[in-house]
Order: structure tokens, then C-alpha cells, then sequence
């Protein structure tokens, strides 16, 4: 792939598509991660005396129609902030978008343009005629094939990856292709069914494969544990037994759980033997021994990847799980990358964030490289360089 740092980019109109689909409330941006994140590559285009150009998404709303719930002009007057010069909205960007050097737009949401999502080529084109070259930095989106990802990464006159989606490619490159071993994979989650990809690819690529949440529980049943009410899919038992007869992967099971007999903020738990689950028991975390267990495992790690939590974590009683784990995470000398909204909610409200070797800003993206599949919008950047 070219990369941004490989352009002369003074007086150049250069596109960026960034990843900067925020969280929003009653119109105001509850968190600015992904803003922030993206702030460094913008920073470098302008001193370098770009001509630049921001390309995002925000939501969902309906193609064709615009819906000011997701404006992104929150977004524009945020980075106005962080950059300490204005971003200007545009909505009519077909017109062209006039910049001097050093000059920075925004434009508005992409997904209402009708073609976006189908990466209609007319689209595209006209993206790719606001510029002379095309950086995509958004990692997130980077498993789309979409107008603003792929269909004007082939029409620009030149596209090349930019500094954030660069590091993401590293980071995963690092844990996956050429990792440190042994390697420790945790995934956490309510269904095997969600991430049996992900389960499968992982079992070719590390030594230990750590499985939480619900998913646990369908693996416990697998090996005929008792589970009681807890969350399970029956029709994933055959799967979770092929998994754990694997002589070439270890995939360690609960020796103690936390219970409920129902999942409430304020339902009393209590902490049993895995084998001692009865009838009307539904597990929601794993025991101190188990987590204790883990941590030591993970001590001696040399590349951790985390997708998902322990236990329902956003309730203290069933968040003991996943604290020791993000806890022996951060205090591990191993390289560890982790991804996925729920686990970022948990390495922030644990407080890990500074102690994990890179957290993903991709969702969907960072589970696809896992499960070994390829990134249309890293692809085409591929084929263009």
C-alpha cells in the first residue's frame, strides 16, 4: 500500500474518510474517542498545507433523505475545537468545495447519499472528483465495501492508507501474524452463533482460547456441565464439542461461577462450584477461583487478544470476572490488543485503558481481520499500490 507520508501534500485536495460515527444524545456527542482518534492524521494533512476534505458516517438514518438527528454538524463544530481552526459543514458538496492550503471541510453524512452503501460507482466517482488523492483512515468501516470506502479508492487519482488505519493494520498484524507465543484469545459474548467464525479462526491461530459470557455457558453443557436457566444455544453444543476435543488448542473451563436466579441490578448472587449449578441457577459470571485462574494464565502469555466480556459486567455483582481479567491484562508484559464495543465499555469503566498495547476503534472490521476474512477497503488500497 502508499501511505499518506509517502505524498508531497502542499496545495493537494486530499479526501480522508475517517471513522467518526460517535455516540450521540438528544443531539450532543457523548463520547469523542473516535473523533480524537482521528484528529492526528487531519493535523498532519493541514501542517503539511493540504487542501482537506473529511468523509464520515453517523448512523443509520435513510439513504436520499436528510434526517438532523444524524447531522454530523456536532461532529464539525467538535473538530473545530480539537483542531483550533474552523471545519465548515458542507452539505452540497457537488458544487465543489473551495479550501485554500491549510484550509479544512467536513462533509456531510455520507450514508444520505443514495448509492453509498451499494458503493454505487457514480457516487464514487463524484467523490473521487473532489480530490487528487484519497486517504482512508477509517479502520472501522474498512470491512464495507461501500462508495466512501472502496468505489472511490479506485476512481481517486491516487489512495493510500492513512496513519490510523496503519497502526490498526500493525497492531493486528502483530497479534496474528507474527505473534509472540504463547497466545491467550479471549471472547466473551452472549451467543456462539455471533462469533463461531471468529471461534474457529482463533482455535488455528492461538494456544489457549478463553471463552466467557454466554458462550461459556454453551461450551459448559457441551462437556456435560450442568448450567440450569443460564443462556445457552443447543444447536451450537456440536460445535463447542468439536472445539474442545481439539488436542492442538486448551480451552479451560469454569470451576466456579457467580449465579442469579434472575438478571436484575439489585438480584443477590451467589458464588457456587461449576459442577454444584442448580435448576433454577443462571450463571452471569465466572468464580474467583476461575478469574484467578485466568489471570495466572494470562501472566505468562506473550500476545493476548480480548474480544468481549467475562460476565454482565455493567453490574458490579457479575463484574468480578471480567475486572481481574482486564486487571491481569493490563499488568501482563504480553502485547495485547483488544476491540469491540463492549469490551472498550469494560477497559474504560476498569480503568486499563493506558495498560493495553492497542485498543481496535473498529468493531465489525477488527472481528472480520480475527476471523481471517478480507477487508474490502484494505484490499482495494492493496491493489491500487
Amino acid at each position: 500500500m502508499l501511505f499518506l507520508r509517502d505524498f508531497s501534500l502542499y496545495d493537494k485536495r486530499v479526501l480522508i474518510r475517517e471513522d467518526l460515527n460517535v455516540p450521540m444524545v438528544h443531539g450532543s456527542i457523548s463520547d469523542d474517542t473516535r473523533i480524537k482518534a482521528a484528529v492526528p492524521t487531519i493535523k498532519y494533512a493541514l501542517d503539511q498545507g493540504a487542501r482537506v476534505i473529511i468523509a464520515s458516517h453517523l448512523g443509520r438514518p435513510t439513504e436520499g433523505e436528510f434526517d438532523e438527528r444524524y447531522s454530523l454538524l456536532p461532529v464539525a463544530q467538535r473538530l473545530s475545537a480539537l483542531l483550533g481552526k474552523k471545519v465548515e459543514l458542507v452539505k452540497n458538496w457537488r458544487q465543489g468545495v473551495d479550501l485554500g492550503p491549510g484550509e479544512c471541510a467536513l462533509l456531510e453524512n455520507i450514508r444520505f447519499e443514495v448509492g453509498e452503501k451499494k458503493n454505487n460507482d457514480d457516487l464514487a466517482k463524484e467523490y473521487a472528483a473532489l480530490c487528487d488523492i484519497f486517504c482512508n483512515d477509517a479502520f472501522a468501516a474498512a470491512h464495507r465495501a461501500q462508495a466512501s470506502t472502496h468505489g472511490v479508492a479506485r476512481f481517486a487519482p491516487s489512495a493510500c492508507c492513512g496513519p490510523l488505519l496503519e497502526r490498526e493494520l500493525e497492531a493486528l498484524h502483530k497479534a496474528l501474524k507474527e505473534p509472540a507465543r504463547p497466545v491467550v484469545a479471549i471472547v466473551g459474548g452472549a451467543k456462539v452463533s455471533t462469533k463461531l467464525g471468529l471461534l474457529e479462526s482463533l482455535a488455528d491461530k492461538v494456544d489457549q482460547l478463553i471463552v466467557g459470557g454466554g458462550i461459556a455457558n454453551t461450551f459448559m453443557k457441551a462437556a456435560g456441565m450442568p448450567i440450569g436457566k443460564s443462556l445457552c444455544e443447543d444447536e451450537m453444543l456440536d460445535v463447542a464439542g468439536r472445539l474442545l476435543a481439539r488436542d492442538d488448542i486448551n480451552i479451560p473451563l469454569p470451576t466456579d461461577v457467580v449465579c442469579a436466579y434472575e438478571l436484575a441490578m439489585d438480584a443477590p448472587a451467589h458464588i457456587i462450584r461449576a459442577d454444584q449449578v442448580k435448576e433454577d441457577d443462571c450463571i452471569f459470571d465466572i468464580g474467583p477461583d476461575t478469574a484467578e485462574h485466568l489471570a495466572q494464565m494470562l501472566n505468562g502469555a506473550g500476545t493476548i487478544v480480548w474480544n468481549g466480556p467475562l460476565g454482565v459486567f455493567e453490574y458490579s455483582q457479575f463484574s468480578h470476572g471480567t475486572e481481574v481479567l482486564a486487571q491481569a491484562i493490563a499488568k501482563s508484559t504480553a502485547f495485547s490488543i483488544a476491540g469491540g464495543g463492549d469490551t472498550i465499555a469494560a477497559i474504560k469503566k476498569f480503568g486499563v485503558d493506558d495498560d493495553i498495547s492497542y485498543i481496535s476503534t473498529g468493531g465489525g472490521a477488527f472481528l472480520e481481520f480475527l476471523e481471517g476474512k478480507e477487508l474490502p477497503a484494505v484490499a482495494i488500497l492493496e491493489q491500487r499500490g
